[in-house]
This record gives structure tokens, C-alpha cells and sequence, in this order.
């Protein structure tokens, strides 16, 4: 398995290797950032106004079960066929294909958006709205991780990535409004409004992809031993962000935990991870461009673990420091919000150390041999069997105590960074962490 041609321009130079062509490609990146940006804003505007379409088909049980699993269970599926179509051809126009199906499936959206409807028709576009989403990602991940320097590839990640995140963090506080405003018809038009100027500038602004892979690119990496000490990781991984992230919202807002009553109060806990980690990602990037991409793999993972044992004692903190219970706008809630908000804010800068680090080190192994979009289908497909199950350990151990989620949690993380040292150091030296 090997490329067949390189791509026309890579690192900033030419084929020729000598030409600068920094201003072309600083507009690719900006075509793929807005790419980034289209299809974070559409998924989180979706997850947003999923209870008013719980309330518009008077969903219950299975139903709204399937209103999820329809969408990660089309990911899983679209996820091994759209990276083995971006390495086999061009990248360019397999995202362009994808934000074509996404376009499809809002306007679709707005279709079903009404009484009339069928809630299994709604169950269908949220698959083929997986699909999509998981396509931008996949190819926009693998074109900004061929276009960029190799010694500078997880600050450009960084950023990208915080487009992604600053579209969730608009997304689910305009979700609310554009509805009230106009309906779900509102919403619809300005994701395709959205999505048409980052389609248009990836085919306008991208250079075609000129690397091709023969044979199957998932063979070629199945056994490669730097992705095999990176899933050690992430698949255990996967289980501690899934539970700690779902349920630090949970925590907020349910009697077992905090019991806030103010949806606000809870949006604000949930914005705080989505503000840091979109602030750091630029600079974590970069910095871990300079000292070790997998030492920020390791710190970061063994942060998020420390924060999330410190969740359930955010009671015992706020009183012990005297905090404010009453707050303006948000009313009486507990001498914890601080604390929480701290602690979720903190969540947001482990991942951020954590996060271009590891989409870096993917992009590296796969860029080697041009079957980036196939390194980071692996990363994704690895990551799924933690997100699936978590759920349900979460639910277990809830109705034990809430506070065991996060130690579980916690747990996982460390597992996941003792086993990444572990399995890096005896494959690569004790040296690795910060030469990787």
C-alpha cells in the first residue's frame, strides 16, 4: 500500500518543494475552519431542540432512544466507507459530497418538522444527518492534517478544532432563539445558509487531492504499533470523558446531585468546559508541538482524571471557602456553582492539552503513507465501544451513589494514561513521552 502521487502543495511548499505558497494555503484553512465551524453549529442545534421534537411526535421509551441511536449508529457505519473513499480518491470531493448531504438533510429537517410527520421519518434523517456530520469531520480532520507542517500540525488541529467548539457554544444558545423566532424553519435555513459558503470554498479555495491509496489503507494501519500504543489509550479513555462529561450536567441539575431548578444555571456549568477548551486548543497545540505531542497526551489525560474526582466535593469546597449560594439572574442555587464551574472550566483545558496532541499524532501516521482519513477513522471507530457503554455504567452507578461516576470516571482516565506510559515505553524507551 502506497501513495500514488503526492498532493500538488504540502508543508507551505510546492511538489517542487521550493515555492512558498503560505496565502494559499492560509484561505484552505480558513475554508476548512468554516467547514468545522457549518457542521459543529448544525449537530449541536439538533441536540439542542431534541426534547421539542420529543414533545412534537409525543415520543416515549424506544422511540426517543432511536432519535440518538439512529444518529451514532449511522457514524459507526459511514465511518470505515467515508475514510476508504477520501484515501482511495480526493478528499476535496468526498467533504464536498458530505456537506452536500448535509445541506440534504436539513432541508429534509424542515420537512419533518411537523405534525403531519411520522416519527420514524425523523428517525431517517437523524441517520443520514450522522453520516454527514461524520464525513465533514473525518475528511476535514485528514485535509488539515496533510496540509499542515508536520512540527506545527497539532496547533493547526488546535484551531480548527476550536472552530468546532466556538460552533457548539453558539449553537446551543441560539437554538432557543432562532426557534422562538421562526420556528423550525428558522433553524433550517440558517444551518443551509451556513453550509453552502463551506461547500462552496472547499471546492473554490481547496487544492485538489492528489494522493491515492491502493489496496485497503485500514489493512495497512490495522497493526501499526504507534496507533496501537495511541488506542491503548483512548479506548479506555473513551469511557472516562463520556461519563464525566455527560453527567457533570446530571450532577447540576438532578436532587441526587446539586438540584439546580435553573436551566440556566446548568448551561452556564456546560459553556464553562466548551469557553476553556476552545480558548487553549491554539496554544496547547502548539506548545505540545515543541515539547512531546505525547507528553500532553499523558498530562492531559491524568489532569481530566484529578479534576473529575474533585466534581463530587465541589459542596465541601464552596462551604469550606465561604462562597455565595445567590446569584443574580440565576437566583438562589448553592455555595457549590462556583466550584462546579471551576471544575468544568478545568475539564475543558485537560481535553484542550489532551485533544490536538492526539488528532496530531494520528494525522502523523497516517500523512507517512497517505491514508490520513483511515487513521483517523481508526481513531474514531476505537473511540465508539466506550461512548456506547458508558451510558449505561453511568446509569448503574447512579442509582448507587452519583458520586461513583465520576471516581469511576476518574479511574478510567488514569487506566487509560498508566497504560499509554506503559506501552510506550517499553516499545519506544522511557524517552518517548517527550520525543513522540
Amino acid at each position: 500500500m502506497s501513495p500514488i502521487a503526492p498532493p500538488a502543495f504540502r508543508n507551505g511548499f510546492s511538489v517542487a518543494g521550493s515555492v512558498p505558497c503560505v496565502n494559499e494555503d492560509r484561505f484552505q484553512f480558513y475554508a476548512l475552519y468554516l467547514t468545522r465551524f457549518a457542521s459543529g453549529f448544525g449537530f449541536v442545534t439538533l441536540l439542542t431542540l431534541l426534547p421539542k421534537y420529543i414533545s412534537l411526535f409525543e415520543a416515549t421509551g424506544l422511540v426517543v432512544g432511536l432519535f440518538t441511536t439512529a444518529f451514532t449508529g449511522a457514524q459507526t457505519l459511514a465511518t470505515v466507507p467515508l475514510a476508504w473513499a477520501g484515501d482511495r480518491g480526493d478528499k476535496r470531493l468526498v467533504l464536498v459530497g458530505v456537506l452536500g448531504v448535509s445541506v440534504l438533510s436539513y432541508v429534509a429537517f424542515a420537512l419533518v418538522s411537523t405534525p403531519a410527520a411520522e416519527s420514524w421519518q425523523f428517525i431517517l434523517v437523524r441517520g443520514l444527518q450522522g453520516v454527514a456530520v461524520t464525513g465533514s469531520g473525518l475528511m476535514s480532520l485528514a485535509l488539515v492534517g496533510e496540509l499542515a507542517p508536520r512540527d506545527s500540525r497539532a496547533n493547526y488541529i488546535g484551531k480548527a478544532n476550536s472552530w468546532r467548539l466556538a460552533a457548539g457554544i453558539l449553537g446551543s444558545l441560539a437554538a432557543g432563539g432562532l426557534y422562538g423566532w421562526g420556528g423550525f424553519d428558522a433553524v433550517y435555513t440558517v444551518l443551509v445558509a451556513l453550509l453552502v459558503p463551506a461547500m462552496a470554498g472547499v471546492w473554490y479555495l481547496l487544492d485538489a487531492d492528489e494522493t491515492r491509496i491502493r489496496g485497503n489503507p485500514f489493512a495497512g494501519l490495522a497493526f501499526n504499533r504507534r496507533l496501537l500504543t495511541l488506542t491503548s489509550f483512548r479506548a479506555q479513555y473513551a469511557v472516562a470523558v463520556t461519563l464525566v462529561r455527560t453527567w457533570v450536567p446530571i450532577y447540576a441539575g438532578v436532587s441526587a446531585g446539586l438540584g439546580y431548578s435553573a436551566p440556566l444555571a446548568v448551561g452556564l456549568v456546560l459553556t464553562a468546559e466548551k469557553v476553556t477548551n476552545m480558548l487553549c486548543q491554539p496554544f496547547t497545540g502548539r506548545w505540545s508541538d515543541r515539547a512531546g505531542r505525547s507528553l500532553f497526551v499523558f498530562v492531559g489525560g491524568g489532569l481530566y482524571g484529578l479534576v473529575a474526582i474533585a466534581v463530587p466535593f465541589t459542596p465541601d469546597v464552596g462551604a469550606a471557602l465561604g462562597l455565595p449560594a445567590s446569584f443574580p439572574v440565576v437566583g438562589n442555587l448553592s455555595a457549590a456553582f462556583l466550584p462546579l464551574l471551576a471544575c468544568n472550566a478545568l475539564l475543558g483545558v485537560a481535553d484542550s492539552i489532551r485533544e490536538p496532541a492526539s488528532m496530531a499524532l494520528f494525522a502523523d501516521e497516517g500523512t507517512d503513507d497517505g491514508s490520513v482519513a483511515s487513521s483517523f477513522g481508526i481513531r474514531e471507530l476505537v473511540w465508539r465501544p466506550g461512548s456506547v457503554l458508558a451510558p449505561m455504567l453511568g446509569g448503574a452507578l447512579m442509582s448507587m451513589q452519583i458520586e461513583w461516576v465520576f471516581f469511576v470516571g476518574a479511574a478510567a482516565a488514569f487506566s487509560g494514561v498508566l497504560t499509554f506510559l506503559g506501552v510506550l515505553s517499553h516499545n519506544y524507551g522511557t524517552r518517548a513521552l517527550t520525543e513522540w
